[in-house]
């Protein structure tokens, strides 16, 4: 009996303990909460984020699957080391409640534009409604010159074709466009982005090609170097 006593006892004990450290970690993020209280509460507004299935091999974020201290416009104010997530297949912003440590969806109608911990710059455009991929309008901010080059990131789940310890995968795409004002370009091939930003084939030859800057090697460098080309050529 003086057994299970004390068994109960020490129970008691660490989940008293454990409730404690809890509440301390809370309430060490209460005074900041206070501080960005109009801040967070532009932010709450969203549902609760639904996690992804842990049966997937890989995550639907962008780079990482945890939160990354970025920088977040919302209705054109500008809020630097926001805890951020970026669900790509679905093109939703998270970030997590700091006293119940919650993700929490922000409302995209809020968003302006984020910047993620590596540096890349999102913002939410409009003109690409057409686009099966565009739902918030997110795109990443890659140059900007004569036109604007953009991305769009998303993944598609698909489901394992073999037995094992995952039901599905993600896989990765991104799509690139040339913005002038609000009309959108894709580039699906090197040529299109020729003609859009008549880039004189002299000048493609000795600035890319000289350089070994191909499109089928990698599109985002090409398309940059593409565009500061054209860029220069205006200005001349």
């Amino acid at each position: 009996m003086r057994k299970i006593i004390f068994a109960w006892g020490l129970c008691t004990l660490l989940v008293a303990s454990a409730w404690s450290q809890t509440v301390n970690e809370n309430l060490a993020n209460l005074e900041k909460y206070q501080e960005e209280l109009p801040f967070f509460q532009e932010l709450i507004t969203g549902a609760q984020y639904p996690e992804p299935p842990r049966n997937y091999d890989g995550f639907p974020y962008f780079s990482t699957r945890s939160f990354e201290k970025g920088g977040l416009t919302i209705n054109r104010v500008f809020y630097p080391d926001v805890p951020l997530l970026y669900d790509i297949r679905y093109d939703q912003v998270i970030t997590f409640h700091p006293l119940f440590s919650q993700k929490l969806l922000i409302n995209p109608a809020k968003i302006d534009g984020f910047v993620l911990e590596d540096g890349s710059e999102f913002r939410q455009l409009s003109g690409n409604e057409d686009y099966l991929y565009d739902k918030n309008g997110f795109y990443e901010i890659i140059a900007s010159g004569s036109m604007e080059l953009v991305s769009k990131h998303y993944k598609v789940d698909k489901p394992a074709r073999e037995l094992g310890d995952y039901v599905g995968y993600y896989i990765e795409y991104e799509d690139f466009f040339l913005v002038k004002g609000d009309q959108f370009f894709p580039v699906k091939r090197k040529k299109d982005a020729i003609k859009l930003l008549q880039v004189e084939k002299k000048g493609i030859r000795e600035n890319l090609t000289r350089n070994r800057i191909y499109f089928n090697q990698n599109r985002r460098n090409y398309l940059k170097a593409l565009l500061q080309l054209a860029t220069q050529s205006e200005t001349l």
